[in-house]
C-alpha cells in the first residue's frame, strides 16, 4: 500500500476477522458463495435497481466511466444507485450481516481473497464466461492472479499501478552519478550513491539520497528481493531468511540517512501533492512512486529533471507489484445479474475511451501531459498509449514511459484468506525493525506468529 492509497483499512484487523467468520458462521459459507453463483444466469437481461458501492470521490475519469456503464444498463431499464462514501471493511461485514447488502462494491484488490475465503462474496467465472469475456486475455496476469483463489477469480480488477523509482537528475548529476547507480538488485553501489546524495542540516536531513517509502511497499521489497509472503495454500510465510535479508537492507539505507525517525519526520514534511513538492524542491535523489504519481507531477514539468529507472530483483530484471483495485458482488448481492453486467461495462473499451476523452478534455484546460490511465488491461493501455502526446520535456516523456515499461512484469499480491492481517503485521514488523526495536528474524517471527493465528481463525 502507499502513500496515495486511499482505500480505508479496519481499524482493528482482528476485529474484522472476527466479523468476517461470524458472518461466515450465519449462513454465508463458501458454499453458499459458490451455489449463489452457480444458480444466476449472468447472461439474463438485466433489470430493476442496481446499489453500487464505490467510485467515492470520483474525478474526471470515475464519472465518465460510471456515465458510460450507467448508459449500458439504463438500455434495459435498470436504474443505478451509488452509495459514494469509501469502503470500510468493517462497514462492509456489518452491512452484510444486517442484510443491507450492496449488489457491487469497488475495493482494494489484495483484499478480495479475504472475504472469498468467508463466503461472503461470489465467483465470477460464470459472470465472466456468460458474457462471452476471458480475463485471461483481458488482463494482465498479475491482476488477475491478484484475484484468483482456488482456481476462481473472484472480481473485475480495475487499473494497475505498478511502482517504480523515479530519479531526481538534478541530485543525480550534482552528486556525479547516473541512473545506473540507483539499482537494487546490486544493494552496495546502491547505498554509496545514496551517501553522495544524502545532505544534512543540523544533524537532520536536507535532501535524501532514496526514500523507500518501505512500510508502504511492503510487498515490493519483500517479493521484487527474493521473499516470501505466503505458500501455496495461502497461510503466511513471512519467517524466512531472504525477507530477513530484505528488511536488513532497507534498515542500511535508512541509517545510511539519519535513521528512520528522522528520515520520516523528514518526508512528512514534503508538500507531495503540490506545487513545492520535493521533486520541485531537490529534497529526494530518488524515490519509490506507483505509476499515478507523474501525473500529480504533470503541472510541475518546467520546474523538475526526473526519469524513472525499475526497481531490480537480485538477479538484475526489472520486477514490480500490481497494485489495484476490484469489483465484487456479495453474495447476497439482491441484483448479481445487472452487478455483473455493469462491472464488466465500467471495465470495458467503451468505457476507457470515454474516460480517456474525459481526461484529455480537464488536460486541455490545464495544458499538462498525459500520463496514462494503465487500466489493467494490455489492448486498452496499448490504444490509451498510441493516443497520448510527448510532453515536450523528454525526461519527464522518458518517467511516463518507464512505468508502460515495466507493466508487464508484475508479481501478484499474494493471496490468502488472512491478507489483510498479514499485510498489517508485516508494516509493523518494517517499522519495528527500521526503529531498532527489533531485529529483522525477531520481528518476522512475530508477524508469522500473529498472522498465523488470524489464518488458522479464518480457516477453521
Amino acid at each position: 500500500m502507499n502513500r496515495w492509497h486511499a482505500v480505508v483499512v479496519a481499524t482493528s484487523v482482528g476485529a474484522l476477522l472476527a466479523a468476517t467468520a461470524a458472518c461466515s458462521s450465519s449462513g454465508s459459507g463458501s458454499g453458499n458463495s459458490s451455489s449463489a453463483a452457480k444458480n444466476t444466469n449472468f447472461s439474463a437481461k438485466p433489470s430493476g435497481t442496481l446499489n453500487s458501492w464505490s467510485f467515492d470521490n470520483a474525478d474526471d475519469v470515475g464519472k465518465a466511466r460510471m456515465g458510460y456503464a450507467d448508459a449500458q444498463l439504463k438500455k434495459s431499464g435498470v436504474t443505478v444507485k451509488y452509495d459514494q462514501t469509501s469502503f470500510d471493511a468493517q462497514k462492509f461485514t456489518t452491512r452484510l450481516a444486517s442484510g443491507d447488502v450492496p449488489d457491487v462494491v469497488q475495493m482494494d484488490a489484495q483484499d478480495v481473497i479475504t472475504y472469498a475465503a468467508q463466503g461472503l462474496i461470489m465467483p465470477l467465472n460464470k459472470c465472466y464466461s456468460q458474457n462471452n469475456v476471458d480475463p485471461s486475455t483481458l488482463f494482465y496476469p498479475a491482476v488477475t492472479g491478484d484475484v484468483t483463489w482456488k482456481n476462481q477469480i473472484w472480481a473485475v480488477p480495475q487499473f494497475y499501478q505498478p511502482s517504480a523509482i523515479l530519479v531526481d537528475e538534478n541530485v543525480l548529476q550534482a552528486a556525479g552519478l547516473t541512473n545506473a547507480d540507483i539499482d537494487t538488485s546490486n544493494m552496495p553501489r546502491l547505498l554509496a550513491a545514496i551517501k553522495k546524495m544524502y545532505k544534512s542540516s543540523g544533524g537532520n536531513p536536507s535532501t535524501l539520497g532514496f526514500d523507500p517509502q518501505a512500510t508502504g511497499n511492503v510487498y515490493l521489497w519483500l517479493l521484487g528481493l527474493g521473499g516470501q509472503v505466503t505458500d501455496k495454500n495461502g497461510a503466511p510465510a513471512l519467517d524466512s531468511a531472504a525477507n530477513e535479508a530484505a528488511l536488513s537492507a532497507l534498515k542500511q539505507i535508512t541509517d545510511a540517512q539519519g535513521g528512520y525517525a528522522k528520515l520520516k519526520s523528514f518526508t512528512d514534511t514534503f508538500d507531495f501533492f503540490g506545487a513545492k513538492n520535493q521533486f520541485v524542491k531537490n529534497q529526494v535523489g530518488a524515490e519509490v512512486d506507483a505509476q499515478w504519481y507523474p501525473n500529480v507531477l504533470s503541472p510541475y514539468t518546467k520546474q523538475i529533471k526526473i526519469q524513472t529507472v525499475p526497481f531490480k530483483n537480485k538477479s538484475g530484471q526489472p520486477v514490480t507489484v500490481s497494485d489495484d483495485t476490484a469489483f465484487v458482488i456479495p453474495t447476497k448481492s439482491k441484483n448479481p445479474v445487472a452487478a455483473c453486467q455493469w462491472a464488466l461495462a465500467v471495465d470495458s473499451m467503451g468505457s476507457w475511451k470515454a474516460a480517456e476523452a474525459a481526461r484529455n478534455a480537464t488536460l486541455a484546460k490545464t495544458g499538462s501531459p498525459n500520463t496514462g490511465l494503465f487500466t489493467g488491461e494490455p489492448a486498452v493501455d496499448k490504444i490509451l498509449r498510441a493516443d497520448s502526446k510527448p510532453s515536450g520535456n523528454a525526461d519527464f516523456d522518458q518517467a511516463v514511459q518507464g512505468f508502460y515499461d515495466i507493466v508487464g512484469d508484475g508479481i501478484a499480491l499474494p493471496a490468502s484468506p488472512a491478507g489483510q492481517e498479514i499485510q498489517t503485521d508485516l508494516q509493523n514488523a518494517f517499522t519495528s525493525v527500521l526503529t531498532g526495536q527489533s531485529s529483522p528474524k525477531d520481528a518476522l517471527a512475530k508477524a508469522q506468529s500473529d498472522a498465523m493465528r488470524a489464518y488458522q481463525n479464518v480457516t477453521k
